[in-house]
């Protein structure tokens, strides 16, 4: 089955994580995470892949075409961000004739659910969610789909949209789509099209996750980590103690006194400690450093980013280059027990989580004993003053 990837776009939504990295190439327990969807469309039966590119699209070429795969892997420039009907419209001219997948390459997919996708033909990969209205809900009549209505009001089921779909040879043809209401070209369109020329059938997926925002790539990490087996190719020390799946990469140093609870991935040519303290689903990226008595939990910690001693983190995300001074400390739970909030692209929304601390973008600085408040993001480039208590994002 030829499979179609879907990874052009910037994630305004994971801003500013995505200023320097398409958020297809965020990492996720030690990999991209469009790998997963790459890796999980193959174990289902994919034949041919197809990514779709466009944004900072260097990056993704030049990892996919060091790593080697078991089906070809071939890349279509998107050279304008116009929609996601727009991003297949420029592939399906690379596909050979016959039926062919679409899968969004910013989403995890449980692998049983999506091989069941693969052999159900035309069909819609769907998942059921508590607040359907924030989502594409699957409209259906009998056991078929019949559309996708966006963000209603008034959804008609708890049925949304996976952003993934397995089309019938016919569709090629029909993707001379117009531009909707928000000035895009909508996959969802090209699927009303095939509902009304085919029997389209909903495929429950057991287990999914979009991730779209900050707290959403901790979510990823945190599945992706508990399905990692536990691996030492980096250098610990007799001194260190190491509990539950951690895995050291090549180059990587645990010191002395370093006590790391796992699920833990520490990337290649990162160092730990000593004495520094890792726990929950925490992933260190490659170069990333971790000082004396630090500790971190559940948290993602991007390439070359360094944590001085004497700090916490908490439930963050840290992108790349970051540094933090000596005691800098992230708070990471509101005193009133209520959930997080957090601004995305000038919003203020409710991460759903009790537990959540800071975003922090490429090459933020923080002072010696910054204070760093729940839901806080700060900018590219950001710094702050020895002793700053900060408590709005900057």
């Amino acid at each position: 089955m030829q499979t179609v990837i879907l990874a052009a776009g910037r994630g305004t939504r994971m801003g500013p994580l995505t200023n320097t990295v398409p958020k297809p190439m965020l990492p996720v327990a030690g990999r991209p995470l469009v790998e997963y969807t790459v890796a999980a469309a193959i174990d289902a039966g994919a034949t041919q892949v197809v990514l779709v590119v466009g944004y900072e699209s260097a990056i993704v070429k030049d990892y996919f075409q060091s790593e080697t795969f078991e089906v070809p892997v071939s890349f279509v420039q998107q050279a304008e961000q116009r929609g996601t009907g727009d991003a297949v419209r420029s592939a399906v001219s690379h596909l050979e004739s016959g039926p062919f997948v679409v899968l969004n390459g910013d989403a995890l997919y449980d692998h049983e659910s999506l091989s069941q996708l693969y052999e159900t033909g035309p069909a819609v990969g769907s998942y059921r969610i508590s607040n359907p209205e924030a989502y594409g809900v699957v409209q259906t009549h009998g056991d078929k789909v019949i559309g996708v209505a966006e963000k209603p009001d008034n959804p008609t089921s708890d049925l949304i949209n996976t952003g993934a779909y397995v089309f019938p040879a016919a569709a090629r043809e029909w993707f001379d789509l117009g531009e909707s209401e928000r000035g895009e070209i909508e996959l969802t369109d090209a699927l009303q099209r095939v509902c009304e020329h085919a029997d389209v059938i909903p495929v429950p997926f057991q287990r999914w996750l979009d991730v779209g925002r900050p707290w959403e790539l901790l979510a990823a990490n945190e599945w992706k980590l508990s399905d990692l087996d536990g691996e030492i190719r980096g250098e610990v020390s007799d001194d260190a103690q190491l509990t539950g799946t951690v895995v050291v990469e090549s180059g990587a140093t645990v010191r002395p006194g370093a006590v790391i609870e796992g699920p833990v991935y520490i990337g290649e040519s990162a160092s730990v400690g000593p004495n520094a303290y890792l726990r929950g689903a925490t992933m260190l990226g490659p170069d990333a450093k971790v000082g004396h008595s630090v500790e971190i939990k559940n948290s993602v910690v991007m390439r070359d980013t360094s944590i001085d001693h004497l700090s916490y983190v908490g439930d963050s995300v840290l992108g790349e280059e970051v540094k933090f001074g000596a005691g800098t400390v992230v708070a990471n739970l509101r005193h009133d027990e209520n959930t997080v909030q957090a601004t995305v692209k000038g919003e203020r929304l409710d991460t759903g989580r009790r537990k959540f601390g800071v975003v922090c973008g490429p090459a933020t600085k923080t002072g010696i004993n910054t204070s760093l408040n729940a839901g806080v993001t700060l900018s590219e480039g950001t710094t702050t003053s020895p002793g700053e208590v900060v408590t709005r994002d900057r």
